[in-house]
């Protein structure tokens, strides 16, 4: 009897796995996710309690699971975001339709050319 594998059509979307079906990227923010969240558990269960240790200690590692894990059409999470706050925030609301008008440009050379031909032979008279 034969194994099938699925293999993907798309094969830019294929990551290469480092560590336990996980990428670089998924390691780096688990393993700094732990780093952070652990002791942070331990300290703050001293104080108050396990329930509230658990639920501090899973808000302070949510972000990072988040930039693990989300992709929105290929991008990751701080990409998306960056766009995101740039064009609701920083870019302008409103984007006049400018276009570089060649003709007017023609014909502003032009008219500087006459004005200088203009020039050239009022002083060609004067002298002689």
């Amino acid at each position: 009897m034969a194994a099938y594998i699925s293999v993907p059509r798309d094969l830019t979307r294929v990551k290469a796995k480092v560590f336990m079906n996980l990428t670089k990227r998924q390691v780096i923010c688990f393993g700094t996710a732990v780093l952070i969240g652990v002791p942070s558990f331990f300290l703050l269960k001293e104080y108050a309690g396990n329930t509230a240790a658990t639920l501090g200690m899973m808000i302070l590692m949510l972000p990072l699971f988040f930039l693990a894990m989300y992709e929105r059409n290929g991008q990751p999470l701080e990409k998306f975001l960056n766009h995101y706050i740039e064009s609701r925030f920083i870019r302008p609301k409103v984007r006049p339709y400018r276009t570089a008008n060649y003709f007017a440009l023609l014909q502003q050379q032009a008219d500087l050319e006459q004005e200088v031909d203009a020039i050239v032979s009022l002083s060609e008279k004067e002298k002689g």
